[in-house]
């Protein structure tokens, strides 16, 4: 059931409708729209609209964010059929009177618009996203490992990554299959394995050689798209089936 509320005041000549799905598992059986107007400068975030919502109407919106600086990764979610981080996303950039905020699609929802970031974290550290060398720093003289700019170059992109969940939700491949590593965690085995300090290519590789691992993917390339951090999923997959056919070493 729909609920329309207001907390517009005279000082802001602009508001916006903010339609926010609500959704708990454990006594819902579909999702519902709760609808509220709410005021918003150029500068006012989606996330800023969700926590004046909470803060005005309904304390109990479930809304996982922390850093609201695009660093943290926590605030990932459907912007107007769009996955991005609430945080990073302007309302007066999204060009419509009406923002629907969801869930991130491919998530299972623990309520409303948090979600369960497990599978993510399990895919992950699967892939082993660690230096693996058979030395270590406390057992060697040397006190840090030594790259050129160039080595640098080659995965620093990937580095960048934040696990906000983001290209994993856009993946059309992990809407079908529940145990495809996905995208993010597809990037970062790209990460270490393009690592010059690295010395485990060969057992990455061979986790992720695997019908549903990287020869999953199809190359929708919407895991690119979505990405808060100018990191490329795509790319890196593509890379990585280089060295996977022997075109790379």
């Amino acid at each position: 059931m729909a609920q329309v509320s207001s907390i517009a005041d005279e000082q802001s000549s602009k508001s916006i409708t903010l339609r926010i799905a609500r959704f708990n598992p454990e006594k819902d059986t579909k999702k519902q729209f709760m609808e509220f107007t709410v005021p918003y400068e150029k500068w006012t975030t989606v996330l800023e609209a969700i926590l004046d919502v909470k803060k005005h109407f309904d304390h109990s919106v479930a809304v996982r964010y922390s850093c609201r600086q695009a660093t943290c990764g926590s605030c990932g979610m459907i912007i107007n059929g769009k996955p991005r981080l609430a945080c990073f996303t302007k309302i007066s950039e999204l060009d419509s009177n009406v923002i629907t905020v969801e869930p991130m699609n491919n998530f299972p929802i623990i309520r409303d618009l948090a979600v369960k970031f497990e599978r993510l974290f399990d895919t992950h550290h699967k892939i082993k996203p660690y230096l693996d060398r058979d030395d270590t720093e406390l057992e060697s003289d040397a006190k840090e490992f030594m790259q050129s700019p160039e080595e640098l170059e080659q995965y620093i992109q990937f580095a960048n990554c934040i696990k906000c969940g983001l290209c994993n939700s856009a993946c059309p491949t992990m809407a079908t299959d529940s145990s495809f590593v996905g995208p993010q965690a597809l990037a970062q085995a790209y990460r270490y394995v393009a690592d010059s300090r690295d010395k485990g290519k060969d057992s990455r590789l061979k986790i992720i050689d695997d019908s549903h691992g990287i020869w999953r993917c199809h190359f929708a390339g919407s895991c690119s798209q979505v990405c808060p951090k100018g990191v490329d999923p795509a790319m890196g997959i593509q890379l990585l089936r280089g060295y996977m056919l022997g075109f790379r070493s």
